[in-house]
């Protein structure tokens, strides 16, 4: 037996108990010590199941039937225990609250060690260090339930850091995490990864972050089958990502516009290793120069104003917004964008009701709403939480979404044409009978968003609306968040896609420690290095690019590409 394959799927398929049809297919894989593969595919290509496969939850927890092979380290994995296998295989999920076992988030790192019978000090030293690894050695006493979500996440990564397994597989590790923190958990990953020869296994939709550092493959999954198994330069020279659904990263899009061949040769993988030719360089100018037009006019109507907004949660001293004065017109689709725990979320909490301010002022078409209730603000404002576990209460998709007009007493006749709609866009009517239980993270987002946008509210706020969301889904549904602004509903999204916010935010509103530290063009955000440090944001790739093809002014060519992005995507070119 060859002693560095750690893991092998041969011919293997897997089909859940309650399913018709399997949901992976002919699966052949080797994984072998030390590498490093990034596995990616659109909702629903089967890379949960794989996920849950490797790490033995499938069948231990999930039940369905097997076909081929499976083997860990030489042994097959059905004759392996749940126990066996998390020696080899450590996981950091993408749902952070499923994995979470301890009171606080120092017992929670230790759990692993713990069970092991690590004792003490040796126990405390080592939490200590896994936690100061993931910056939250300041949250040990915390309890995981008073984190943001990507502070969660952080504590799962460091839960599974601190034992010593063979396999670290990461299920969708970016999706609660700002821009600079991405950036630097695929760091922490790659160098964690070079310090202790692990095999590192990521599964992700943000290619161009996870390539930020390299990997050995890309494994890229579609319907249940691996449609390649190819090195990224290879990958991203071809036409997989976009035939799958799969956003791909934003330098080569716009090389693409431009015209600019993309080989595998000119190392296309990154932007920091792509390689251009004078001619490359030649044509992106050219492009450049030929793609400007007029910034359309700004809207006028005030809908939602605050006036000094402070919140603390139960009391404290800390604030978790601090003095906010802001407007928001009708109409608007603007982001509120900033690091884990700047106060975003507390921001739209209070603005909807769940929160009450501490000081400060909320205005609503120019009346003061402080003294409306939850259901009174929620006639006009939409809310779709970060969590979708936080806002499900029913068994099955349909009753779910449906749930809301019926307390609204709307006929039963409106109520099946209106969730039918909403789910068509949101890619869910062929589940509408499913329990929600069967689903994934990204598709509980889903019927979460579903859920809201069937009432139709004035103004709609989402809280990371596409976390967990394949291209061809987020497409969907920002498409139809679209047309719903050009109605006139205004659109609100707190996201840490800048993707997002370049293509469907003219205006980017900067949170950084519960305070508002910019107001401004998405565009101009995106390339204002003392914001970006402010709030743990990144710099966009095409700010990059413009300075590898030489041209001067970076802010204007994002503003271009913007502008040529969506006349593109809506078909006006």
């Amino acid at each position: 037996m060859d002693r560095d394959i750690l893991l092998q799927f041969t011919d293997f398929g897997f089909q859940y108990k309650a399913q018709s049809k399997p949901t992976l297919y002919d699966i052949n894989l080797t994984l072998r010590r030390g590498e490093r593969i990034l596995i990616a595919g659109p909702s629903g290509s089967g890379k949960s199941t794989l996920v849950h496969c490797i790490n033995g939850l499938i069948p231990f927890s999930y039940k369905g039937s097997v076909t081929g092979s499976l083997k860990i380290k030489g042994r097959e994995s059905r004759d392996m225990s749940l126990f066996e296998i998390s020696h080899t295989v450590g996981t950091v999920l993408q749902d952070s609250d499923a994995q979470f076992v301890g009171m606080t988030v120092a017992e929670d790192i230790a759990f692993a060690l713990e069970n092991d019978c690590v004792g003490e000090p040796m126990l405390h030293d080592r939490v200590a260090e896994a936690a100061k690894l993931v910056n939250v050695n300041d949250y040990l006493s915390h309890a995981p339930g008073e984190l943001s979500g990507g502070q969660k996440q952080r504590v799962s990564l460091a839960g599974v850091l601190i034992d010593d397994v063979d396999i670290l597989m990461f299920d969708e590790p970016l999706a609660n995490l700002d821009p600079a923190t991405g950036k630097q958990a695929i760091e922490l990953i790659d160098d964690m990864q070079k310090r202790t020869g692990t095999t590192v296994i990521i599964v992700e939709h943000r290619i161009e972050d996870v390539l930020h550092r390299s990997v050995d493959r890309v494994v890229l999954m579609d319907k249940g089958r691996i449609v390649a198994d190819v090195p990224a330069d290879e990958l991203l020279s071809g036409t997989l990502l976009e035939e799958c659904g799969i956003r791909e990263p934003l330098y080569i899009t716009a090389l693409k516009y431009a015209n600019v061949p993309i080989t595998q040769d000119k190392h296309p993988a990154s932007i920091d290793t792509i390689r251009l030719t004078d001619e490359d360089k030649r044509k992106v100018v050219e492009w450049y120069r030929n793609t400007g037009e007029d910034e359309p006019e700004g809207l006028t109507e005030q809908l939602v104003r605050t006036e000094s907004l402070s919140f603390t949660y139960d009391g404290g001293t800390n604030r978790s917004i601090n003095d906010i004065s802001l407007e928001i017109k009708k109409g608007e689709m603007a982001a509120i964008i900033g690091k884990n725990g700047a106060g975003k979320s507390s921001f739209a909490k209070v603005l909807c009701g769940f929160e009450t301010q501490s000081a400060g002022s909320i205005y609503y078409m120019g009346y003061e709403i402080t003294p409306m209730s939850i259901k009174e603000r929620a006639e006009h404002i939409g809310y779709v939480m970060q969590n979708p576990n936080e806002m499900i209460s029913k068994v099955f998709i349909y009753d779910e979404v449906a749930m809301g007009l019926k307390l609204r007493g709307v006929p039963e006749s409106e109520i099946d044409e209106r969730v039918e709609k909403a789910l068509r866009i949101c890619g869910l009517w062929r589940m509408r009978k499913w329990p929600v239980s069967a689903l994934s993270y990204g598709q509980k987002k889903r019927v979460t968003i579903a859920s809201i946008l069937v009432l139709d509210p004035e103004m709609i706020i989402l809280d990371e609306p596409t976390a967990g969301q394949d291209y061809r889904h987020y497409t969907e549904i920002m498409e139809f968040l679209l047309d719903l602004n050009a109605r006139g509903i205004t659109v609100i999204m707190i996201t840490h896609d800048m993707h997002l916010m370049l293509e469907y935010a003219d205006r980017a509103i900067v949170f950084s420690d519960g305070r508002k530290i910019a107001d401004d063009k998405s565009y101009n955000i995106l390339t204002n290095g003392d914001v970006i440090n402010k709030a743990s944001l990144k710099e966009t790739s095409l700010y990059e690019l413009a300075g590898i093809c030489g041209i001067d002014d970076g802010t204007d060519f994002v503003r271009h590409f913007i502008g040529y992005e969506r006349k593109h995507k809506r078909g006006q070119l």
